[in-house]
């Protein structure tokens, strides 16, 4: 016994004295690399120890939001928020105790002015029918207030995409392709689905890029293709198209989309065949005709001055020319790669784009003509209902419902290395989203964005979110106090 104790201290001496020698020949092959390169000076200037900055920058963003990071205090998403989207998908208790940790004195806070005589739960009704497309062949129907916003196969996993199609099918919402073409994986749940066209037209060109009508009527032929977005302008980055690095080209995502596998997907930073709005409402006629579905588009909105020239154009037009619906997206949506200038400095954030584009509507006698869907930043029931509360017929998330799926804001969507398997291609990573698992997390957070929708409108005296208006809420001001958003936005145009 003594002997193998004896032997066993050995070579543990014998593995530390090799480590150990390890380690002093890997800090000495650093301190020359360090001291003869030219690119960084820190690591010039201080070999081997300045290579532990660079570790603590990226080990920043992981500390931060788990360990220094108040709850209302991180970005762009903060932990209160993806709180409460993990508790709601997962079903499990979504109350909380003692008091709330949002400060009611801060600039821009929203407060929904409770009614003395509050809905009854006997009184309160689901949210009313809404039907885009009216003029079309096949319009389309529905009650959901909240939606998924476009995420491309390709950005996304296919199991990513997969549970997103059952989620919104057990949940009864839409979910939108994004500008990645339609997939096999979309279908598969059986959702109501929004094709999106973007600037490259993937799904729907032919061999030059160009859009096909051919290929829109195929699209069309799929019953549960409800709808068709021109994607104009994305909020993370208004006038830069979108980014897929090559790889994440693999053969399916090429064939699908209609590019060459392996290579950087970069598609213009805007449509060629628009360049006025009078275009727009061209390019609409020509989905819609070959389609027979509704038809809208999405954008960010900075300059304005142009809604006025297209909602003159409609009306000189006529009522059937318009756009079915408009979705609105925020300077702060998300995006899987963009730029960080147009990231942090561009386009209009949605509290104010949202009331100014409903109002111009309204001037133009086109607010019951046009539906307006809101899109950014809006996770939880109380933005939803903001939301609603100032004109818009739809809410529409994309990073809520990645929460759902287990997302953690690692902030590597551009990388093919995200940690929860959401939005990357590498198989290992992908085997820890189990589909059938948070497919039902989806439906789960979707539901109880209703809810929560729903018991704030309960609360304000109507008998559903839909019903929610401007007089309902008010927002805190410099002074500290509030004004109703009725007279915020009055004549804000």
């Amino acid at each position: 016994m003594s002997n193998f104790i004896i032997f066993s201290i050995d070579v543990f001496a014998s593995i530390f004295i090799v480590a150990l020698g390890l380690i002093v020949l890997t800090v000495i092959i650093f301190y020359f690399r360090d001291i003869t390169q030219t690119k960084h000076a820190i690591r010039r200037n201080y070999p081997v120890i300045g290579r532990f900055r660079y570790f603590f920058e990226r080990q920043g963003e992981f500390f931060r939001q788990y360990f220094f990071a108040q709850d209302r205090e991180e970005m762009p998403f903060n932990r209160a928020e993806r709180s409460w989207v993990y508790r709601a998908a997962k079903d499990v208790d979504r109350t909380a105790a003692f008091g709330s940790t949002q400060s009611l004195e801060v600039t821009g806070t929203v407060m929904f002015m409770n009614c003395a005589f509050p809905t009854l739960d006997e009184e309160a009704l689901d949210p009313s029918n809404v039907t885009l497309g009216p003029h079309c062949k096949t319009p389309y129907t529905t009650n959901s207030l909240f939606n998924v916003s476009g995420m491309s196969f390709g950005a996304l996993s296919k199991p990513a995409v997969r549970a997103l199609s059952k989620g919104a099918k057990l949940a009864g919402c839409w979910m939108n392709t994004g500008e990645g073409g339609l997939s096999p994986y979309h279908l598969e749940g059986g959702a109501d689905l929004v094709f999106q066209i973007g600037t490259a037209k993937y799904g729907v060109r032919d061999k030059h890029g160009n859009l096909s009508t051919d290929k829109l009527k195929e699209i069309a032929a799929h019953d549960q293709v409800k709808m068709f977005e021109l994607k104009m302008s994305q909020g993370a980055k208004p006038g830069k198209g979108g980014m897929l690095p090559g790889r994440k080209v693999n053969a399916e995502i090429a064939k699908i989309r209609g590019i060459p596998e392996g290579q950087d997907s970069i598609s213009p930073n805007g449509h060629p065949e628009i360049k006025r709005p009078s275009d727009i409402l061209d390019m609409i006629a020509t989905v819609r005709n070959a389609t027979g579905k509704p038809t809208g588009f999405k954008a960010v909105v900075g300059d304005y001055t142009w809604l006025e020239t297209l909602f003159a154009e409609i009306n000189h037009r006529g009522i059937e020319s318009a756009p079915d619906f408009i979705t609105i997206d925020s300077a702060d949506g998300g995006t899987g790669a963009a730029p960080q200038p147009l990231l942090d400095s561009v386009g209009l954030p949605l509290r104010e784009s949202l009331p100014l584009v409903v109002n111009m509507l309204e001037k133009h006698g086109l607010r019951e003509r046009i539906k307006v869907i809101a899109s950014g930043k809006l996770i939880v029931p109380s933005k939803v209902a903001w939301a609603l509360a100032l004109g818009a017929d739809f809410v529409v998330s994309a990073r809520g419902h990645m929460f759902a799926l287990g997302c953690i804001q690692a902030m590597q969507c551009n990388k093919d290395t995200c940690p929860t398997g959401i939005t990357t291609h590498n198989e290992r990573l992908q085997r820890g989203l189990n589909v059938a698992d948070k497919s039902q997390r989806v439906a789960n957070y979707n539901r109880y964005i209703h809810y929560g929708a729903g018991l704030i409108a309960h609360s304000c005296g109507v008998t559903s979110a839909r019903e929610l208006g401007r007089k309902h809420v008010r927002i805190v001001q410099e002074s500290g106090l509030s004004e109703p958003l009725d007279k915020i936005y009055e004549n804000y145009q």
